[in-house]
């Protein structure tokens, strides 16, 4: 039996509207305008799935006057790709986005403080092995959560999956924001993907665009000036159409720009049980007042779970996360410009390192803040770097895993991007860069893969790594030796010693150590005795030591 399913198009500037699809041969059916500024009909439909699109008198200026333009639903929940035409599902007589059934919704989640986030490109992520199966989609990386879970992180971040032109794209273009990236499969696919992640306990930070659209979005088609700014306000940092948060509609006591985002992230937080988001472009977007909206928007979405409002700033500023600052973290990229040279051997500075390693003499309030990295897609792999400086083989896996010590250790939270466990070595690409995930056969690899899965699984046991606390207790600015400590007041203690140089330093005295006693090397798995509020090591070049208090 059919049923009454009404479609809507907001566009209030607009003369004129009609709805055309494949239940209705494509022929036009007429749509009214009421005064909220939306067109509406209805339209009697079986169950079933239909395609669709909208014709609309355009107000953008670069169409003729009133020009008559077919477009996407801008709130359309799938895309069929070939045709790039709205997708529409009846059942029951009701519109559904589909028919998962969540099943690992009550399971529990870590807090932001506890979080260490793996960043992940689907596409690339999951493929690169030398078989002959299809690879990069949902399911495939639903395939590899057994190895993350080894490796021990538990949050994932997603490059963006709302749906862009083509079938590769890193997913900074979207052009429907409802919409997810039919390359990666289908919606059910991702809300497997999230489900099985919180059955793990692993959360999933979405990335939002929010500073800009694809081209050719549906919104720049219907009325470009009145979602966007007429053109980019700073030309050598666009990437396409600018939301404009600062204009209000005062006949409809209305921000489009803050309705149609507002409509989104709600969107994605109740239908995709997203845990957090990580907002592009935060600087461009520059307006505090929306940013501080948005992120309420998601957090009441959310309802009582951990949610993580995160911004990428860049350069980072402490205003976007402190007391008054919209967000709650923001990454960290100073950090990852200094650890990185100093890895490298570009630079000595201790003062520029205790900055990014306690952020707090940057500013910024807490631990949950900043999100510390020494890459991520925006940037090589360390190894990469390392190598173009012609540092090769077992030199270079040594200076990694003094940077994932830094990175682990640090105030903040830490964060992977994808590959870099294991020592993937691939230059920053927009193209096709999948992981070679054969590199783990190798014994340099799977050593330092070993490593990162020590130093994480170090960081969520060794609650004095959530904290603010930090002290830095000895520096040898001659030797580039930096120690520090990290404690909470439930006893937990870590001890971090770092040797900068390419020099091997035996039998290096560390005055002022925090606690007489015993204490376990982490990496070497050996027990050390404490004395006369000193210790006695070996530091090997570009090498740390860490040190947890029994």
């Amino acid at each position: 039996m059919a049923s009454p399913i009404e479609f809507n198009l907001f566009a209030p500037y607009n003369e004129g509207a009609a709805l055309i699809g494949s239940f209705s041969n494509w022929e036009e059916i007429p749509m009214k305008k009421g005064e909220d500024g939306y067109f509406r009909t209805q339209v009697d439909l079986e169950d079933g799935v239909y395609q669709y699109k909208f014709r609309v008198q355009s107000k953008s200026w670069f169409f003729e006057a009133d020009q008559w333009v077919e477009v996407v639903d801008p709130y359309a929940t799938d895309i069929d790709n070939p045709t790039q035409n709205g997708v529409v599902r009846i059942k029951e007589g009701q519109r559904i986005i589909d028919t998962y059934v969540w099943q690992h919704d009550d399971k529990p989640l870590p807090a932001d403080s506890e979080l260490v986030i793996y960043e992940m490109h689907v596409g690339d992520f999951s493929g690169g092995e030398d078989d002959p199966y299809a690879r990069g989609q949902y399911k495939h990386v639903i395939e590899k959560l057994d190895y993350l879970c080894e490796l021990g992180i538990n949050a994932i971040e997603l490059m963006p999956v709302k749906e862009y032109p083509g079938d590769y794209s890193w997913g900074y273009n979207p052009r429907h924001f409802f919409a997810t990236e039919s390359s990666y499969g289908s919606t059910e696919d991702l809300k497997r993907l999230i489900d099985e992640c919180h059955g793990r306990g692993i959360r999933v930070i979405m990335d939002g665009i929010y500073n800009h659209s694809e081209a050719e979005s549906p919104l720049t088609q219907i009325d470009h000036d009145y979602w966007y700014h007429h053109s980019p306000r700073d030309p050598d940092n666009n990437w396409g159409p600018e939301f404009n948060y600062e204009h209000y509609d005062e006949n409809l006591d209305l921000k489009p720009a803050w309705k149609f985002t507002g409509d989104t992230v709600r969107f994605w937080v109740q239908e995709y049980h997203i845990d957090g988001i990580r907002y592009d472009a935060a600087r461009q977007i520059a307006n505090y007042d929306f940013m501080h909206w948005i992120a309420k928007e998601a957090k009441q979405a959310a309802g009582p779970k951990p949610f993580y409002n995160i911004a990428e700033h860049i350069p980072e500023t402490t205003t976007i996360t402190n007391f008054d600052g919209p967000m709650d973290a923001c990454w960290h990229d100073s950090f990852y410009h200094c650890v990185l040279e100093h890895i490298c051997g570009d630079t000595f500075d201790l003062e520029r390192l205790k900055d990014v390693i306690d952020c707090k003499r940057q500013g910024f309030m807490g631990a949950t803040n900043v999100i510390n990295y020494t890459t991520n897609h925006d940037h090589n792999h360390v190894l990469a770097e390392l190598g173009e400086r012609g540092i090769l083989g077992e030199a270079a896996f040594k200076r990694r895993k003094l940077g994932g010590v830094i990175t682990m250790t640090a105030v903040g939270v830490p964060l992977l991007w994808m590959g870099e466990e294991f020592g993937e070595y691939k230059y920053k690409t927009q193209e096709q860069a999948k992981i070679d995930w054969t590199l783990l056969g190798q014994d340099d690899n799977r050593g330092l893969f070993e490593v990162m899965k020590g130093l994480i699984h170090l960081r969520k046991s060794t609650h004095a790594l959530y904290t603010e606390n930090i002290e830095f207790f000895h520096e040898d600015a001659d030797s580039k030796v930096l120690a520090y400590t990290r404690w909470n007041d439930e006893g937990s203690r870590v001890v971090v010693v770092a040797n900068f140089s390419d020099n091997y330093l035996g039998g290096y005295t560390i005055p002022n150590f925090p606690e007489n006693g015993t204490w376990h090397e982490w990496i070497g798995n050996y027990d050390v005795e404490a004395g006369d509020n000193s210790i006695m090591v070996d530091l090997p070049e570009y090498e740390a030591k860490v040190f947890v208090w029994h």
